[in-house]
Parts: C-alpha cells; structure tokens; sequence
C-alpha cells in the first residue's frame, strides 16, 4: 500500500498546505481519504488525475474535509468528461449534507442529467464495510460536525492504514492505531487545549498507548508547525504535501 499526502493542512491552509487529503493506492486501485475545499487544486498541483479516484472515503463532514466535492463532481461533468464510477463513503448524514454542498456551491446540479455514475454509501460507525475491495472500519470520535465525526481503519489484506479524522483525545483510538503499519493522527496545537482537537502536549503523554509501528502527525496550526522536531525528535513522522510513504 502506498500513502501520499495530497494534502496535511488544517482548515485555514497554515504554512501554506493544502486541505485534508490522503491518497492510498493499492492493488491498481486509488481511493482519497478526506476532501477538503482545495483538494482538486492540490491533485493538479501534485500531477494526479482526479479521474483515476476510484473512491473517496469521508471522516467527518466540515469542508476542510468534504468541501471540495462540488469541485471534483463538476469537473468530470464539464472537463474531464468522466465516465468512471465514483464512490463517496462516509458517516450517517454524508448523503444529504453532499447534495446539499452541491446546490449550495452550484445550484441546480443535483437535477442535471450525470456523464458518469457516481454514489454515495454511509457507514455505520462501528460496523465493518468494504468500499472497492478495501475493508474499512470507523469509529465515532470527539469532534462536533453536525454529523458523526468519526477516526477510519482501512486494509487491503497485506497493510493496515489508521486515520484519527478530527477529535480531542479519545480513548477510542488505541483500538483504531492498534497494529497499524502507519497511524496518521490530527496534532492541531503545541499546548493550549482546543475543543474538539488535540494537542501536541496531551498527544506526547498518550504516544506509548498507541501501538501503530509508524505514527504521522497532520493538521497542525502554525504552533505546532514551528516545534515539529519536537515529534520527529521521539521518532514520530510529519505529514508534508507531497509526502509519498509505502506501508
């Protein structure tokens, strides 16, 4: 399994990253992780083509996570002239919140007539689902979005990646990173406590309860930006754009 993050920023682009994206290809197969409001731009600016997504899976529903569906659903319409199926999975609400997303930004275009199949499956937390021949387990988390936010454990029967999603410190997510080869999990500020969001200072006293074989850190404020050697320091890797990692 391959792992590229398209995108490891938080809503607000600090240090000039992209939103919440993670690409994973396995067995011939490319399916994202999160879509947040600049993920069209950051495939073209990292040369990958929004066509060969075969599925997006959503952690939770704010639009540094799902907002640049609009975008993606438009451009295989109208530019890309698409005729691959997609697959968008995410927690109970994704359906309406999508379709909603979609009249928002462009309205009308839940009425037009679709160049390609696309669809969109909701997942339980809790209860165990494939989406394109990847088995994928989620967990509710502590992060309010007006839907379930929840953390994903996605394998392909040779590799398991874990994601936190959004959430302040759980103890939900020692089962999620538990045996993963790689946990990528949100370390949004260096100390002051943030509500629905963890914290560098929480996150260092938790590590040894995480028993991933790789921790990545993502979605940092410009805090925790400037004392990222203090994880790479306990030998904890830093999601980058662009950063490319097999599992």
């Amino acid at each position: 399994m391959k792992v590229t993050i398209v995108g490891s920023g938080d809503a607000f682009g600090s240090g000039g990253r992209f939103n919440t994206c993670i690409m994973i290809e396995t067995a011939g197969r490319c399916v994202l992780l999160d879509f947040g409001a600049s993920s069209l731009v950051a495939l073209r600016a990292h040369g990958i083509d929004p066509d060969a997504i075969e599925a997006i899976i959503l952690s939770h529903l704010h639009g540094d996570h799902f907002g640049g569906l609009p975008f993606l659903l438009l451009d295989g319409q109208f530019l890309s002239r698409r005729t691959r199926p997609l697959v968008i999975a995410g927690p109970p609400g994704s359906r309406d919140r999508i379709t909603a997303l979609l009249e928002v930004f462009f309205p009308g275009s839940t009425g037009m007539e679709w160049r390609f199949p696309w669809e969109v499956i909701e997942i339980m937390p809790g209860v165990a689902s494939e989406v394109v021949g990847l088995k994928i387990m989620t967990v509710e988390v502590v992060h309010a979005s007006g839907a379930p936010s929840t953390a994903v454990r996605l394998a392909d029967g040779r590799a398991v990646l874990a994601y936190s999603g959004d959430t302040e410190w759980t103890e939900a997510l020692i089962p999620v990173a538990d045996g993963a080869d790689l946990f990528i999990i949100e370390c949004y500020d260096h100390a002051r406590r943030v509500a629905g969001h963890i914290t560098w200072s929480i996150l260092k006293a938790r590590l040894a309860d995480l028993k991933a074989r790789r921790i990545m850190i993502t979605h940092m404020n410009p805090s925790m930006l400037a004392r990222i050697e203090e994880a790479t320091s306990l030998g904890l890797l830093v999601a980058k754009d662009g950063l490319a990692i097999e599992i």
